[in-house]
């Protein structure tokens, strides 16, 4: 076991899975990552490599139950100790929302962190504890994933437009860049292959909204016929709050690799190309 990918199943770890074959995939059925003794027995001495891709992103259940906190921020502690002591490189990914979204610039990795929501304070706390630990650790925020087999938001248009819905109103007054989950699986391995480490921000590019994302989903899947409505974040109320502008500045990612990340648009296609490909089966 050289390298261990914590979160197995999720969209993250089976783009990790795919690159790094590797490594022993462990998801929720083969270790709860809030055991700290079942964590002691997997982080040991050999392992060189953990990716963290665990974690609790039900971002509105975040609010009214604080067991998001035992995975997104304490385990997180734990495993970044047990790296430490077993000498093993940590992998951890975080997020957008540890951003208050006060419009301006894109978010860089050295700027105020404020959390809006419980949700991001959790992250915060989980980022924070990874980067006091000691260990060689890799942080890296990311936003507004989607991929093939996830709960996340292209998917959840795609579903409404082909469950029959004829009109659909989405926010767009939250602005970010979404990230396609094989994508930032890529650049985890290319960070670590560099000897990147501490704080990195990786995003698809090209920002949006939501309202625009949704578009986007539509007329490339070819539910043109769907009528989008732009709406403000108040007439859509959710339990959390969201960031207005959480828009990641990637400049660290490119210096250290030397490549731009490609735009979401480009990825969104690959990810429709794959769920026509499915439906023909």
């Amino acid at each position: 076991m050289s390298e261990l990918i914590l979160g197995a199943g999720g969209m993250l770890a089976r783009g990790l899975a795919a690159l790094r074959p590797q490594a022993t995939a462990l998801g929720v059925a083969e270790l709860d990552v809030t055991d700290a003794a079942a964590l002691a027995r997997v982080i040991v001495p050999g392992v060189s490599v953990v990716w963290n891709a665990a974690a609790d992103t039900r971002v509105d259940n975040c609010e009214s139950d604080p067991g998001h906190v035992a995975v997104n921020d304490v385990a997180v502690g734990v495993i970044a100790r047990l790296c430490r002591e077993a000498g093993a490189l940590l992998v951890h990914v975080s997020t957008d929302y540890v951003f208050d979204g006060k419009p301006g610039r894109p978010w860089r990795e050295d700027d105020p962190v404020d959390p809006v929501n419980a949700y991001g304070r959790g992250k915060l706390g989980g980022e924070r504890r990874a980067l006091a630990s000691g260990a060689e650790v890799l942080v890296v925020r990311t936003s507004w994933v989607f991929a093939p087999g996830g709960v996340n938001f292209v998917d959840t248009i795609l579903g409404l437009a082909a469950s029959g819905r004829e009109e659909l109103k989405v926010v767009d007054d939250q602005r970010g860049r979404p990230t396609y989950a094989p994508d930032l699986a890529r650049a985890l391995v290319k960070l670590v292959s560099v000897g990147a480490r501490g704080l990195v921000h990786f995003a698809n590019s090209g920002e949006t909204t939501w309202y625009g994302l949704a578009r986007e989903v539509l007329a490339r899947a070819g539910f043109a016929g769907v009528r989008v409505a732009p709406c403000a974040s108040d007439e859509f109320p959710r339990p959390a709050a969201r960031p207005a502008n959480s828009v990641l500045d990637t400049s660290r990612y490119e210096e250290l690799t030397g490549e731009a990340p490609r735009h979401h648009l480009e990825a969104l296609d690959e990810r429709l190309r794959i769920r026509a490909e499915a439906a023909r089966r």
